[in-house]
């Protein structure tokens, strides 16, 4: 099978920190491929690998059929990146940002593709001659996101893209992600939303720099072997503290007036459910969330 990026075993080390280890993936066509993992964990140096930004110290792959480390002029060509920080220019205006960027990769009638961008993420006029710096989180995402589509990339690598933009322009943009998916276009993408976590084809996620795991949602879910309950019932903060001070291994998160409590030793978290029984609280098993292995593996230690 012939794989959009296929990367095998790379490795990345910054003086004596190593960022990335022993890290391999895989993503077909049209895929939307999600990172997860803590600040640290490794995703934004494995992106910037992919892409040809740095040099691996270890291992090898190709992009686009391109190798990482020969190829990256080729690699970068035929790539859109979208960074997490805002990277266009705040004393041009939209327009005047785009035509740069049509012009940076030599793209052919660019006035009009141009155009079908603006119009495609339906940036009305007003915007257009908007100076970008004076755009609002929402605005400047889509001006990202126009930046990096415009010169009609196979492949969108996107480094926490949605960061501190609201829900509405959140959900705007992955729609986007998914009509683009449907064109045959592919995305890499890490976030730490679980919502756009749950939208992903396929997840991996990095932990020191390593990846613990990978596959689909149910795959990372099962993966964690997490049984959770939730609980419900009067002065759940004090609970969720005494917990936490008592029970190392067991994963205590709120969730508005409930808590959820997991652990994947199905003895211990037993044990617990029936010591705390009492009138004032429920319990109820329910099935683990991605949030809840996500927090999960936070929380664990691993070894490098």
């Amino acid at each position: 099978m012939s794989y959009i990026i296929n990367a095998q075993n790379l490795k990345k080390c910054f003086a004596n920190l190593i960022a990335v280890d022993d890290v391999s993936i895989q993503v077909k066509q049209g895929e939307i491929f999600g990172f997860l993992g803590p600040n640290g964990s490794g995703k934004t140096t494995t992106i910037r690998m992919l892409c040809g930004l740095l040099i691996p110290d270890g291992g090898s792959g190709t992009c686009l059929g391109f190798d990482i480390v020969k190829d990256s002029f080729q690699i970068k060509q035929q790539v859109g990146y979208m960074m997490q920080r805002f990277g266009l220019y705040d004393d041009l205006t939209v327009y005047e940002n785009l035509d740069f960027v049509a012009r940076l990769y030599a793209v052919k009638n660019f006035k009009e593709r141009i155009e079908k961008t603006l119009d495609r993420l339906a940036f009305p006029m007003m915007r257009v001659h908007q100076l970008a710096g004076h755009l609002s989180g929402g605005w400047k995402q889509r001006l990202a996101l126009a930046a990096a589509i415009l010169h009609e990339p196979k492949l969108l690598l996107l480094d926490e893209p949605t960061a501190g933009v609201d829900p509405k322009a959140r959900r705007d943009f992955w729609d986007e992600i998914h009509d683009l998916s449907t064109e045959g276009i592919t995305t890499l993408v890490s976030t730490h939303y679980m919502d756009e976590a749950e939208r992903c084809t396929r997840l991996a996620y990095l932990s020191h720099g390593k990846i613990l795991v990978q596959g689909n949602m149910d795959n990372v879910i099962e993966h964690a072997h997490l049984m959770t309950y939730e609980v419900r019932g009067n002065d759940l903060a004090n609970l969720a503290k005494e917990l936490r001070q008592t029970m190392a291994t067991v994963q205590i998160a709120s969730f508005g007036q409930s808590l959820h409590v997991s652990c994947a030793d199905e003895e211990t978290i037993e044990t617990l459910v029936k010591k705390y029984q009492r009138p004032d609280l429920t319990w109820r098993k329910i099935s683990s969330n991605l949030e809840d292995v996500f927090i999960s593996f936070m929380d664990e230690k691993h070894d490098i």
